[in-house]
């Protein structure tokens, strides 16, 4: 469903509904903003949660005598007892981070009132977000679900790693928007956790970009299996007029697929309505969030994401630190 804001300027060669390659490819251009210094695009963005998170992780190297300007954090305590002089641990850099992308482009992300369709924001961000990876020189995979097959992208390095799963993500989306011609998967959200959990590699960095409709108690148990081994993200897509904010007062039908309702939105009762379900499904998350030790990053599809990116950087909004 979409109530088209005229005034909202969407993003270059997107039209808010269908994804294409020209979109997705702009991103590689706008990876570089996010090189070093800014080691983290997490950083930038807003969210009811977050908490510290580490950087590319480091491997033990070797232990040698201290000289002078080392880090006394690094000193080797138990060589420095047994022979009387002190000695520092030496660490070497990770030399590659894998990326997981879990993208979410069911029924319930087909929605979108003012600039674009939920779904059309996830595959922004993560294009963006896989360019930055491979810039890096990381590997990125995907998992890539839309409520009627699963795609699975296994992680690969430099630029085709990327291109394939801008491939996945549009072939995926166009399937979404016509899927009254095709068999709903048996799997669900849980068989996309489920795929995730075998696919990527220990030590990844797992980023989860859906609404989280589908999100249910259940998925603790799996969440908390792969976040033994990995570093994992929330990353919320989410629309105004779920919160029952829109300046439109008319009649509509609204529909995700799975369900459909006439609302009257010139009622305050259906807005406040809006509201209270949305603060039920965001104090939810928030909590699955908290609890698993799961940063929770919120964008939005009614602004260009480079837009909401780029204003956070400025210091309009920062995540707060809770472990």
């Amino acid at each position: 469903m979409s109530l088209t804001d005229t005034t909202a300027v969407l993003p270059p060669h997107s039209d808010g509904v269908n994804v294409g390659l020209a979109e997705l490819l702009h991103y590689q251009k706008q990876a570089v903003r996010w090189l070093p210094p800014a080691l983290s695009i997490w950083s930038q963005l807003s969210g009811q949660h977050g908490s510290r998170q580490k950087g590319r992780g480091m491997n033990f190297s070797e232990v040698r005598p201290y000289q002078s300007g080392d880090d006394i954090r690094a000193i080797d305590w138990r060589v420095t007892a047994r022979t009387g002089k002190t000695h520092t641990k030496l660490f070497t850099e990770e030399r590659e981070q894998p990326v997981m992308l879990m993208v979410d482009l069911s029924a319930s992300m087909k929605f979108g009132s003012q600039l674009m369709l939920k779904s059309v924001q996830a595959t922004h961000f993560a294009s963006l977000l896989s360019w930055l990876v491979v810039s890096q020189q990381d590997r990125i995979g995907a998992v890539i679900y839309n409520g009627i097959q699963l795609r699975e992208c296994k992680p690969t390095a430099r630029r085709q790693g990327t291109l394939h799963i801008i491939h996945a993500l549009m072939e995926s989306h166009k399937e979404m928007l016509t899927a009254e011609n095709h068999t709903a998967s048996t799997e669900g959200w849980q068989g996309a956790l489920r795929h995730m959990h075998h696919l990527c590699p220990k030590g990844s960095e797992i980023a989860i970009i859906s609404d989280f409709y589908a999100l249910t108690q259940a998925d603790k148990r799996r969440l908390s299996q792969l976040r033994q081994h990995n570093r994992i993200q929330f990353v919320q897509i989410s629309d105004p007029l779920e919160q029952g904010q829109t300046d439109y007062r008319g009649h509509e039908w609204v529909s995700d697929d799975s369900d459909t309702a006439w609302l009257d939105f010139s009622a305050r009762k259906t807005r406040e309505s809006l509201a209270i379900q949305y603060q039920r499904h965001q104090q939810f998350i928030t909590d699955m969030a908290r609890s698993l030790a799961i940063p929770l990053h919120t964008i939005s599809a009614a602004q260009p994401l480079l837009q909401q990116i780029g204003s956070t950087r400025r210091g309009s909004a920062h995540a707060t630190n809770t472990k």
